[in-house]
């Protein structure tokens, strides 16, 4: 069985000059789903699929920096493509996309989706959790087989593994947010430190734990050491172009 993650752009808030925003290509033997559409995401993602096999997107917020290459892929799949793709979003990042493309088609079929959930995309399970963040915003875990992988998406320290509809199975390889350093946990950043982004995997028993959202100017060693002291063990950081197998 496959299953596995590329990282199309990792970078926290704002693009870096060789990153760009949240974008995750999630890949199974029957599926292949895009994990939100920052900007800058769609270059990368056609070095790694062919657009036309390209099965569903899913959203997990509505802040720009996680969708706003959507209005992009409406023009591959509406004059390119040719074919219509299921989008899974919330009801606020669907009224987002909405005001931009006013009145005009759409190759999308949109379902909101909200905490309960329950999303089949080929091989692969979606159920979501309610993120500690301004806005509604839903991390995803995905089952594929006896595999499972969970994406906090942007939260603050309030994020509970377990919220993703009680489930309290282990997780295989999780990507926290983990924009910033415990030096600055204490100005109400509504993102996780690398600190607190590992005792919560730590404390939900995660096996691997991958670091996301580091915001532009960072280092990815600093964060790494910060984890892997309150973890316990290895993490890793999420950079462009990188691969994980779950």
């Amino acid at each position: 069985m496959t299953f596995r993650v590329t990282i199309l752009g990792s970078s926290g808030s704002y693009a870096s000059g060789e990153n760009p925003c949240s974008g995750y290509l999630v890949r199974s033997d029957g599926a292949s789903v895009l994990l939100d559409a920052g900007p800058g995401t769609l270059g990368p993602l056609q070095r790694e699929i062919d657009l036309g096999e390209l099965d569903a997107i899913v959203l997990t917020h509505a802040h720009p920096d996680h969708w706003l290459e959507l209005p992009v892929l409406r023009n591959v799949f509406l004059y390119f493509v040719r074919r219509t793709i299921p989008v899974f979003g919330t009801a606020e990042t669907a009224q987002l996309n909405s005001n931009i493309t006013i009145g005009e088609k759409t190759p999308f079929v949109w379902t909101t989706i909200n905490p309960t959930s329950d999303v089949t995309i080929g091989d692969q399970r979606w159920r979501f959790g309610l993120a500690d963040h301004p806005v509604e915003t839903l991390g995803p875990r995905v089952d594929c087989g006896d595999r499972s992988f969970v994406f906090t998406a942007d939260s603050g320290p309030g994020w509970d593994y377990a919220a993703v509809d009680g489930i309290d199975d282990p997780i295989d390889v999780a990507l926290s947010d983990a924009s910033h350093l415990q030096v600055h946990e204490d100005r109400g950043i509504p993102h996780m430190s690398a600190r607190q982004a590992a005792v919560r995997a730590r404390e939900a028993g995660v096996r691997r734990l991958i670091l996301t959202h580091l915001v532009p100017g960072s280092d990815p060693d600093a964060h790494r050491a910060e984890a892997e002291a309150a973890y316990g063990g290895p993490v890793e950081v999420a950079l462009p172009g990188l691969t994980f197998t779950i």
